[in-house]
């Protein structure tokens, strides 16, 4: 079992994470405990334990729910309080375990407390295996920092790779991504291509830690070997200092940054890059095109993730009528939303090329995809990978004929004001394809009547009870009392600076934020904020972030309600909390459900005359066990559900509506009789 170095700390919330618990559990250990380690700095309101003491008064208590592993080697890394620093030992984790060199094959230097982490990762790896050793290692530290850090997920990383085949170059020699992040596009390329023609693998990525893992994890996947001298990752900012000057790669592969308006503009005003134009300031991501463009050999293929406003912002219109003409831009292809970061947007993939010689025709294909999903009740599609793959294969294989979604079109027939390059506007949609999108439609419409047929049945056994009832014996308490008993912990939103929040396309790195205006309009977050200034915020005391599991509460009257955090993290502005539990001593549901009944709302308002607010500390829950606040708690969740599902089925039924008085307004359908 890997000790703790005897000068790491750890917080609270590390305590919390080790042990699997709520940060309110650790509170109430250390409040009972004499036992409990006494804290040897940081503040009275963050205070810092010494982690070897920790680690063995949990063990002693039987509270680490995982004895050994990265369970426990997780927090010495994460102890060294910096995400660089944390980095820089799982890239020299990769290596050592790789037989590879830090210094020699990554650009890395761990210093000596570094080195001791990467020995007992190594001692580990010996029991556990090499590469599940350092996955899981990575894949902590990639959750630890998933708003900092974008990745492409695998099944759309293979997507790519293969597009890149069938597009244009199936026996490639070189292959390179010029944003590689953690590398996971250059790992594709190595699966598809790389046994049979040694492909060499070329990345380079800003970020000197992200370029460091992606290294280690070629080395670690075997990606690397001696007949592949060219394979490398390069440490530096690629729109500023090219790496790769001269490179003709036969395949280009990237998941760019977007959003991004410090990217070099003005330095780069005579780039010799921009064969086609310019990139305005506010189009970074044609920037990125116009690299990998020039990055081509002659006949040379480049697949690119990107989002959707890149295809119809009037400020690149010149660019992509120049990609056009030129023959250069060759497909774009609509994803379906959740395919990649961020998870909202249906993100395009533009597969370009460098012809070897002027094409005599020109023509654009398009693929609209973003309905490749399949049912869920979780609220997040899930994406039909094989589908997808076979949709969009098939689409670039015949040039998009006889695929449903895709479809052929002239570069003329594009070049209006607009330029507008966004797939739906330009597929038509067949009689055949019209029929399957209803019958999908009634399928969906369906399964929603069922379900919400069975969660009708659940919710009509609700009774009214005894008046001695349980809740009766055991009393109320408020969000007051269980706040003062450390049972819960309550974070008021604040208001957000105005200079931070971005509005339109949220990009991968984006935290969305909640104010209550939102929830009267759409009832879904309008703005966001970068990762980099939420982080920073907080550490300030001057952002508020609701986390998957937290609770938040509307405190405005007009828009009254509380409800579980299930997704992803959101910030939250003034009138909004959000509520921490302990999960060992209240459940979630249970709490949220009788939080927002309409009695407390009565009871907790303010009742003003013109702006009544609820004061959310006087907010009422019985005092009942756990055993039976799941129980409720069950019953809040299939309450929400049902709200969801009475939405959803409006929403549903709207548009089969719609779409079948289309059809018969165009004379397309046949009416009942």
């Amino acid at each position: 079992m890997p000790r703790a170095r005897s000068d790491a700390t750890v917080t609270l919330a590390g305590i919390a994470r080790i042990a699997g618990v709520g940060r309110a559990a650790v509170s109430n250990w250390r409040r009972r405990h004499d036992g409990f380690p006494a804290p040897v700095g940081g503040s009275d309101a963050s205070p810092q334990f010494p982690l070897g003491e920790v680690e063995r008064w949990l063990q002693e208590q039987g509270k680490i729910r995982s004895a050994g592993g990265p369970a426990l080697l997780w927090p010495q890394i994460e102890a060294l309080g910096d995400r660089d620093a944390a980095g820089t030992v799982i890239a020299a984790v990769g290596a050592r375990l790789a037989g590879a060199d830090a210094r020699r094959d990554l650009g890395v230097s761990p210093s000596r407390e570094q080195r001791q982490l990467v020995g007992r990762a190594a001692d580990l790896a010996a029991r556990e295996g090499s590469k599940e050793t350092f996955e899981r290692l990575l894949s902590r530290w990639l959750q630890t920092h998933v708003r900092q850090i974008a990745t492409t997920p695998e099944p759309l990383a293979d997507l790519m790779v293969q597009i890149a085949d069938v597009a244009g170059s199936p026996h490639p020699r070189t292959v390179l991504d010029p944003a590689c992040g953690t590398g996971t596009l250059l790992r594709a390329a190595a699966r598809q291509w790389g046994d049979a023609n040694a492909v060499r693998l070329r990345g380079q990525d800003r970020d000197p830690v992200l370029a460091a893992i992606a290294a280690a994890r070629l080395l670690l996947a075997g990606a690397v070997s001696a007949d592949q001298a060219g394979t490398s990752v390069t440490a530096a900012d690629t729109l500023l200092e090219d790496a790769h000057t001269g490179l003709e790669a036969d395949v280009v592969l990237s998941n760019p940054p977007s959003n991004e308006r410090d990217w070099g503009h003005a330095e780069l005003a005579t780039d010799p890059r921009w064969a086609f134009g310019q990139p305005p300031r506010t189009e970074p991501e044609l920037a990125w095109v116009q690299h990998a463009v020039s990055a081509l050999a002659p006949g040379g293929t480049a697949v690119l993730l990107l989002p959707p406003g890149v295809a119809t912002r009037r400020a690149g219109r010149r660019i992509r009528a120049a990609l056009l003409r030129s023959g250069t831009l060759r497909a774009v292809v609509a994803l379906p939303p959740g395919v990649a970061p961020p998870y909202g947007l249906g993100l395009h993939l533009w597969v370009l090329c460098n012809p070897a010689e002027p094409p005599a025709d020109t023509e654009l294909l398009v693929v609209d995809a973003k309905d490749r999903t399949l049912p869920t009740t979780s609220g997040r599609p899930e994406i039909d990978w094989p589908g997808l793959h076979d949709q969009v294969l098939r689409a670039l294989a015949s040039k998009g004929a006889s695929v449903r979604g895709a479809n052929s079109l002239p570069v003329i027939d594009l070049l209006d004001e607009q330029v507008d390059l966004t797939p739906a506007r330009y597929v038509p949609a067949t009689a055949e394809a019209l029929g399957s999108d209803l019958r999908a439609g009634w399928k969906r419409l369906g399964a929603m009547l069922d379900e919400l047929s069975g969660l009708r049945a659940a919710l009509a056994a609700v009774e009214p009870g005894p008046a001695d009832g349980p809740a009766a014996e055991t009393g109320t308490t408020t969000l007051a009392e269980l706040e003062r008993a450390n049972a819960v912990e309550l974070r008021a939103g604040q208001a957000v600076d105005e200079d931070q929040l971005r509005r339109g396309d949220r990009p991968r790195t984006g935290v969305p934020v909640l104010l209550v205006a939102d929830l009267l309009l759409t009832g879904t977050p309008g703005q966001w904020m970068a990762a980099k200034a939420v982080s920073a915020g907080s550490r300030a005391g001057a952002v508020t972030t609701a986390r998957p599991g937290d609770i938040v509460v509307s405190g405005a009257a007009r828009s009254f309600d509380a409800w579980v955090v299930t997704d992803e993290s959101v910030v939250l502005g003034p009138q909004l909390y959000a509520v921490g539990i302990e999960s060992a001593v209240l459940e979630p549901w249970f709490l949220a459900g009788c939080m927002r009944a309409p009695a407390n709302k009565r009871q907790a308002g303010t009742h003003a005359s013109t702006s009544s607010r609820v004061d959310v500390r006087r907010l009422r829950v019985p005092r009942l066990g756990l055993a039976e606040q799941r129980s409720y708690g069950e019953t809040f969740r299939k309450i929400h559900a049902f709200e969801r599902l009475l939405r959803d089925l409006g929403a549903e039924g709207t548009e089969l509506l719609q779409s079948i008085s289309d059809l018969l307004a165009a004379g397309r359908a046949v009416p009942t009789r």
